[in-house]
């Protein structure tokens, strides 16, 4: 997203920031990073388990 005049260029803030969000999102509620072994959010206490990305979509369409 942060490469221009790429197929990842956003042409609008509010695109930018949604595909944003989602990767974070991944980055801390689905992903198992190495390291730790688990999700960053896992770590926290804020999850008992990893998300899906159906879980994660849900969860970010739902009001």
């Amino acid at each position: 997203r942060l490469t221009r005049l790429t197929n990842a260029f956003s042409k609008k803030l509010e695109n930018f920031k949604a595909a944003m969000g989602l990767h974070f999102a991944h980055y801390n509620f689905c992903r198992t990073h190495s390291t730790i072994r688990v999700t960053p959010a896992m770590e926290a206490g804020v999850l008992q388990s990893p998300m899906s990305v159906i879980e994660l979509l849900d969860a970010a369409t739902s009001n």
